[in-house]
């Protein structure tokens, strides 16, 4: 059962963060004179490092110093908006314990910085089960390029056709593909029409990992 390795995303994936990762980002936008629609989220920035999108928004190259505290910025208002209302997308910590149960390798390959893992792992208490953890600080490139669940898969010490991805952004099912991993798409962001993935589910309550390996044999 476990020639399959599970890799989650983790923002709309464990945790349903985009609302307020979506008010976070148009405040600090708008502090700095910046307006962000709907298709420049899903463009410019959903899927993508601090380190890309923060010069993006402003229009000129930053010191890896200036990037670091504009996104530290950032994420801390988006922590402050969301530590109130914190909550696994429904089912996870079930669904998990049956994966590891089944003895199934499980990793985290997120484009967000340590800070918003710890925070988020902390308030769900699922570190335990993700012995990988790979965060915008082990790649160059962000989403949609398939370097993140390139890494994940060298880390789990196997192929990247046996590496399950969880992904609910456009930019994050196109890593997963182009990195040639299966990809389960989660409707959190997106529809399952949108997501355009085998396998789509609204959360971890509709199948379990085993059926999930099933559709991939």
């Amino acid at each position: 059962m476990n020639s399959f390795a599970f890799v989650f995303d983790m923002d709309g994936v464990i945790v349903d963060t985009n609302p307020y990762h979506k008010i976070a980002l148009r405040q600090f936008a708008e502090k700095y004179g910046y307006f962000l629609d709907e298709e420049g989220l899903i463009k410019k920035i959903y899927g993508r490092t601090n380190k890309e999108w923060i010069p993006n928004l402003f229009g000129r190259a930053m010191s890896p110093a200036e990037v670091s505290r504009f996104g530290e910025e950032k994420e801390k208002l988006f922590r402050d908006l969301y530590e109130k209302d914190i909550v696994e997308v429904s089912g996870l910590t079930v669904f998990l314990q049956k994966a590891a149960d089944l003895g199934i390798p499980m990793a985290i390959g997120t484009s967000a910085p340590r800070s918003n893992v710890d925070f988020v792992l902390q308030h769900t208490g699922i570190e335990k089960f993700f012995p990988v953890i790979l965060d915008e600080s082990h790649v160059t490139h962000g989403k949609p390029n398939p370097e993140i669940y390139l890494n994940c898969a060298a880390a789990l010490k196997l192929p990247p056709a046996q590496c399950i991805v969880f992904e609910d952004s456009l930019s994050g099912v196109a890593a997963g593909k182009a990195a040639g991993c299966p990809v389960v798409g989660i409707a959190t962001t997106h529809t399952a029409e949108e997501l355009t993935t085998k396998v789509t589910m609204k959360n971890f309550t509709e199948l379990d990992p085993a059926e999930i390996i099933q559709r991939f044999r």
